[in-house]
C-alpha cells in the first residue's frame, strides 16, 4: 500500500514536472500555434462532453430543474455550448486586453506570448465555471452565437481569399508551362465539381409537386455568381486567374449546400430530412476540418504583412531574423527585439478565436437552439439558413470587390 501510495505521488510529480516543461518550453515563435493547440483542446473537451455528459448534468438541479427531464440530446447541446462560452470568453478577454499594443516593449506583449501554465488553468477553471450558470445564460449566448459564427465565416472567406490569391501567385511566379497547365487542370476540376454540386442542389431542394421558388431562387443566385466570377476573372483590365475564381465558386456553392440542409427537417423542399442525420456528420466533421484550418492558418500567417491580422507599418515577421541569437552582447540585441513593432494584431488574433469558438459550438449542435425555460431542443431552422445563404452573397461581394477595387482606386495599395 505504501509503494503504491509513493508511485502514485511520484507519477504525478512526474506529470506536473512534464506539463510545466512543455508550458515553459513555449517561445515567442511558437505562441500562436500554441494557441491553436489550445483551441482544439476545447473542440476534443466539446466532443468528449457532448458524448458522455449528459447523465451527469441530469443530476444537477440547477441545470435540470424541468418537471420533465429533457431528451438527451438538449444535456449534449448544452454541455457544447457551456464549453464554447467559456473558451470564448477566455479568447475575448485577452482580445480586450490586448487592445492597442503597438510594440514589443509593451508589457501586454510578454502576456500575449507568455504566462501560459497560469492561461492553461484559467481556461480550465473558465469552462468548468460554465457549469454553473443558469440556463438562460446559456440560451442568451446560443442565440448571439450564430450572429457570431456568420461573422467567423466571413473571416474565414477573407483568410480563403488570401490564400488561393497566394496560391495562384505562387503558380505563376514559377513562369512555367508545367504549372500553368496544372493552374488549369485544378481550376477545371473546381469547375466540373461546382456545376455537379449545383445539380445536386437542384435535385435535393427542389422536389417535384412542392412550391420550392425559395430554393431554387438560392441556386440560380449562386450560379450567376460564378459566371459573374468567371467574366470579371477574365476580363482584359482586371488581368485575374482563373484559378481563385473556381476555387470561391466552389466555395459559395458549399455554403448554398450548408444553408439549404439547415432548412427545418419538417419543410417539404428539404429533400435531405430523410437523411438528416447521416449527412449532418458529414457536414460537422468538414466544417471542423475547415474550422481548424482557418484558425490554424491564420496563425501561421500572423506574421505577415500581407494579412488582415498584420499592422500596417508593422514588419514582416521574421524578415532577416536568424534562427538563433549570435550578438555577442545579448542585452543590447534583447533591448533592440523589445523596441520593434509588433508583427500582427494581438486583439484581432483573439477575436479569430472568439468567433471560432461560437462557430465550432453551432457545428457540434447543429445550429440547434436550447431553451432554458423550457428543456425543449428546436430543431435547425431558418436563421441559421439565412446566417449561411447570407454569407455566401457577402463572399460573392468580397471576391468581386477584391478584383475590382485596384481598378477604382488605383492610387492605393490592395
Amino acid at each position: 500500500m505504501w509503494a503504491a501510495s509513493c508511485l502514485a505521488s511520484c507519477c504525478a510529480a512526474c506529470a506536473c514536472d512534464a506539463c510545466r516543461t512543455v508550458v515553459s518550453g513555449i517561445s515567442r515563435r511558437s505562441a500562436r500555434i500554441a494557441y491553436c493547440g489550445l483551441f482544439a483542446l476545447s473542440l476534443i473537451v466539446s466532443w468528449i462532453l457532448r458524448e458522455v455528459a449528459a447523465p451527469l448534468m441530469e443530476k444537477l438541479p440547477w441545470i435540470n430543474h424541468f418537471h420533465k427531464t429533457p431528451d438527451r440530446e438538449w444535456f449534449e447541446t448544452d454541455a457544447v455550448l457551456r464549453v464554447s462560452l467559456g473558451n470564448f470568453l477566455f479568447f475575448t478577454i485577452l482580445a480586450i486586453l490586448m487592445i492597442g499594443v503597438k510594440n514589443q516593449k509593451d508589457p501586454r506583449d510578454s502576456v500575449h506570448h507568455g504566462g501560459w501554465m497560469m492561461k492553461v488553468i484559467s481556461w480550465f477553471l473558465l469552462v468548468i465555471f460554465m457549469f454553473f450558470l443558469p440556463n438562460e445564460i446559456i440560451s442568451f449566448y446560443e442565440s448571439i452565437s450564430k450572429f457570431g459564427a456568420g461573422l467567423f465565416l466571413l473571416v474565414q472567406v477573407v483568410l480563403l481569399l488570401d490564400f488561393v490569391h497566394g496560391w495562384n501567385d505562387k503558380w505563376v511566379g514559377y513562369d512555367e508551362q508545367f504549372w500553368y497547365i496544372v493552374l488549369f487542370s485544378v481550376s477545371l476540376v473546381c469547375y466540373v465539381a461546382t456545376f455537379v454540386f449545383s445539380g445536386l442542389l437542384f435535385h435535393w431542394f427542389t422536389q417535384a409537386g412542392q412550391d420550392c421558388g425559395l430554393n431554387t431562387f438560392f441556386i440560380v443566385i449562386t450560379l450567376i455568381f460564378v459566371f459573374v466570377f468567371a467574366i470579371v476573372a477574365l476580363h482584359p483590365a482586371i488581368s485575374g486567374s482563373i484559378l481563385p475564381a473556381s476555387v470561391i465558386s466552389l466555395y459559395c456553392v458549399y455554403l448554398c449546400y450548408t444553408g439549404l440542409a439547415s432548412e427545418p427537417r419538417e419543410y417539404e423542399c428539404n429533400g435531405l430530412h430523410k437523411h438528416s442525420k447521416s449527412i449532418s456528420t458529414g457536414t460537422l466533421t468538414f466544417g471542423l476540418l475547415t474550422t481548424v484550418l482557418s484558425v490554424v492558418y491564420s496563425a501561421v500567417r500572423a506574421g505577415s504583412s500581407t494579412t488582415l491580422l498584420s499592422q500596417p507599418s508593422s514588419p514582416r515577421a521574421g524578415a532577416g531574423k536568424p534562427l538563433l541569437p549570435l550578438d555577442s552582447k545579448p542585452d543590447e540585441q534583447e533591448e533592440k527585439e523589445r523596441a520593434k513593432p509588433v508583427t500582427y494584431s494581438y486583439s484581432f488574433f483573439h477575436i479569430i478565436f472568439s468567433l471560432a469558438s461560437m462557430y465550432s459550438a453551432m457545428l457540434l449542435t447543429g445550429w440547434s437552439t436550447s431553451v432554458g425555460e423550457s428543456g425543449k431542443l428546436v430543431d435547425v431552422g431558418w436563421p441559421s439558413v439565412w446566417v449561411r445563404i447570407v454569407t455566401g452573397w457577402a463572399t460573392a461581394a468580397l471576391y468581386i470587390w477584391s478584383l475590382v477595387a485596384p481598378i477604382m482606386f488605383p492610387e492605393r495599395e490592395f
